[in-house]
């Protein structure tokens, strides 16, 4: 894992986004296609906005898998993940040559994880665009997550920490109104990304952030698993930064 600190959120999400879109220029020109995986959240909107307008990408060439999606959930919903790919990815790339959403209303949601993991079984996916929660969670796998599992997408409980940053963040009228299950991809799939671009700003992931790179891997911290990926590379700024010890400053 290596580890970026670009001071301003802008900058950082821009730098994100500048190496995404290399991953998969590279992916194009080596493959003829790319296949990507896209996160949402407050942390992904300035690199996901960023890696959008950025130019010379073929998106004709690429397919996005979606990451996971609330359980019951209606796309009309503001906090629908599938509503926030769809109007801040999908729609400005009109060209892209297909996405696959979570469609979180699909019942029973095993059959779901079933379709998904037909679709992404086999593929070469050449890059991942992730964040951290504050609970240490990637996608939706929440402490203590599962990390033996070979199914490239799970049905999940959602823990209090993850469902309070979800109506923190202003998605949801209140706790209770914020789902308690969710299908997620699952860290074995994540792990199986060629790249992984991990975009962890803010203050209040610092404590996240800090004992997924400084601390013992453990699933009590889902991303502490990133650092046996050899090609994740972790943006965050000052805020993000801002518990890391010297000694990881002087590294990044």
């Amino acid at each position: 894992m290596q580890i970026r600190i670009i001071p301003d959120k802008n900058e950082m999400a821009a730098a994100a986004a500048a190496e995404a879109a290399d991953r998969i220029r590279r992916a194009l020109a080596e493959r003829g296609e790319a296949n990507l995986i896209v996160a949402t959240g407050a942390s992904q909107l300035e690199m996901l906005d960023a890696l959008v307008r950025t130019p010379d990408i073929d998106w004709s060439r690429v397919t996005g898998f979606h990451l996971d999606e609330y359980i019951g959930l209606p796309i009309t919903h503001d906090a629908s993940f599938r509503k926030y790919l769809k109007e801040r990815f999908v729609d400005r790339l009109p060209g892209i040559k297909a996405f696959h959403y979570v469609d979180g209303e699909s019942e029973p949601p095993e059959q779901e994880c079933a379709r998904l993991g037909e679709l992404i079984r086999g593929c070469t996916i050449d890059l991942a665009c992730i964040g951290i929660g504050e609970n240490g969670h990637i996608a939706f796998n929440d402490p203590p997550a599962d990390f033996k599992t070979e199914e490239p997408y799970i049905v999940v409980e959602l823990d209090e920490a993850c469902r309070s940053q979800q109506f923190n963040e202003g998605w949801f009228p209140s706790l209770k109104d914020v789902p308690a299950r969710a299908i997620s991809m699952s860290v074995r799939q994540i792990l199986k990304s060629g790249a992984i671009v991990c975009t962890v700003p803010d203050e209040r992931k610092a404590e996240a952030l800090r004992n997924s790179v400084e601390g013992a891997i453990t699933p009590d911290v889902p991303a502490s698993i990133l650092q046996q990926h050899g090609a994740c590379t972790l943006y965050t700024d000052a805020g993000g930064a801002s518990r890391l010890s010297p000694a990881t400053r002087e590294q990044s």
